[in-house]
Order: structure tokens, then sequence, then C-alpha cells
């Protein structure tokens, strides 16, 4: 019988524990998007949909594959997760840190409840998906100096296009006026972003090794530059004393436009670069 149209016999579906499994999925989903959007982090929400409907998917794909047998330890520890999952959740109110990990605990949990310890394996990619959210944009920050190559690099441009432009360390200034390149100008946002949707591409098509350190480079690599023409841009306002313009590109829908520009950036390299040999019956989902 085709799995769909079980759901035509309501008893048989209500006895069919991946009714349940895609119900509670759902619930957690649809939870954790709502604290995000209550908190009102745009970044994080529009990578949150992102990355739950790639992990979705892909389970989706083999759904027929998946092998359902969970022991006792393994559902009873993934259900002690979910219950603290959302014992937390009724305490957030704004931002908070758990948001980024909450979003791999319910994957990890339901991976218990589906198919126990010995079946996580089957899960590998979209926990992984979802894992990369856990780990915090800034953290890149401490590793490398990102204030300063987008200073260098939007520097650089300014001076390309004719400009008068003196940087002293993370400060571009022009004749009359200075701005200083702080971590909500390193665009490490967006860069975390776009090598996250190279994490999803190379997961759901298959490659070679060399595309896939080819888009592990060009993804960072196009957001550092695409973020580097916003900063010389934001100069080049305060240069001309235009502060609303300045503040529209700086954390206006402006700077959301610029990250926009490097996803897109990033989709043509995948599509001529990569995808561009690929037959169309290739069977997605394998690395």
């Amino acid at each position: 019988m085709n799995w769909l149209k079980r759901i035509e016999d309501p008893k048989v579906w209500l006895e069919d524990p991946k009714f349940w499994l895609v119900g509670i999925a759902a619930a957690l989903i649809a939870l954790h998007l709502n604290l995000i959007g209550r908190a009102e982090n745009i970044d994080l929400l529009s990578t949150s949909f992102l990355f739950w409907g790639a992990a979705a998917t892909l389970v989706w794909d083999k759904r027929e594959e998946l092998k359902l047998e969970s022991g006792v330890f393994s559902s009873f520890f993934g259900a002690s997760l979910l219950a603290f999952l959302v014992l937390k959740s009724v305490f957030i109110s704004g931002y908070d840190p758990f948001l980024r990990l909450s979003p791999f605990i319910s994957a990890f949990s339901l991976a218990l409840l589906a198919s126990g310890v010995r079946g996580l394996k089957q899960y590998w990619q979209s926990l992984l998906i979802l894992g990369f959210i856990a780990f915090p944009p800034t953290l890149l920050l401490r590793i490398i100096d990102l204030n300063l190559l987008t200073a260098k690099f939007a520097g650089f441009i300014l001076w390309y296009a004719g400009f008068q432009v003196n940087r002293q360390g993370i400060i571009l200034s022009l004749p009359n006026g200075s701005v200083e390149v702080l971590a909500g100008c390193s665009g490490v946002t967006s860069l975390f972003q776009v090598l996250g949707i190279a994490m999803i591409f190379l997961l759901m098509f298959p490659t070679n090794w060399i595309q896939k350190i080819a888009c592990l480079i060009v993804a960072p690599l196009l957001s550092f530059m695409v973020n580097g023409v916003r900063v010389a841009l934001m100069a080049v306002l305060v240069s001309f004393s235009n502060m609303e313009a300045f503040t529209y590109w700086h954390t206006g829908n402006g700077s959301l436009i610029f990250s926009t520009i490097a996803v897109l950036l990033f989709g043509v390299f995948c599509r001529f670069a990569i995808l561009r040999d690929e037959p169309e019956n290739q069977d997605p989902g394998k690395c």
C-alpha cells in the first residue's frame, strides 16, 4: 500500500509511528521558528527556514529506506531530550543561544525515537545540516580577524574606484567622514549562511572532491567580496553625509539585499560550474 494512501484510513495512520514522528517534527519546527520570530532575529530565522527545509527533504527522499527500530533506552533518552527541549522553550522570551542548538537536539531526539542509536547513521546528513546552525557566526571572529580583512578589501575597492581613502587598522577615512569596521560590518553572518548553503548543496548533489573543495572556497569568498563592496558603499555614504542611506545599508533591509546577492552569485556558480554536465536523471542526495 502506498504510504500516502494510508491517510485515507485514520485508524491505520494513527497507529503508525511514522505519522506521530512527522507530527512531532512539525510541532518542533513550528516551535523553533516561532521562538526565533519572537526574538526578531531575521538572519537566524531565514537560515533556520532553509536548513530545516533541507534536512526534512533529505529524510523524506529516503523515507522508504529508513529502518524504524528503536530500543527502550534510545526511546527513553530521546523522549527525555524532547521534554527538556520543550521545557526550556517555555522560558525563552527573547534571543537565547539555545535557539541555535535546539534544531540539532530536536533532530537527534527524533532520530533516537525513530531508529535508536544504531540507526543514527541514517540521518547523518540532516544532523550535520542542523548542527551547523549551532555554531555562532561570531566564533569565526575569534579565529580570523575578519574586521581587518574587510577593512583592507573595502579600502582597496575605494582606492581602485578613485576615492582618496586612508586606512588605519579597521578605520576607513575619506575626506568628509570615516567608518569603523566592527563585527556588524564584517559580514560574518552572511558568510556563515552562504557556507551553510554550500554544505547543503554538497549533501544534496553528487560532486567530486575537486568540486567540493571549490564550493567550500568560493562560497565564503563570494560572501566576503560582496560584503566588502557593501562596506565601501557605506564609507562613501558617510563621506557624503547621507546617514539615512548609511543606516539602511548597515542595519536595514539593505544589508539583507547584499546577503541575497551573495547567495544568488553562489547559486550561479553552482549551476554553471558544478551542475552544467550533470545528467537530468541523476539521483540527488548522494555525496
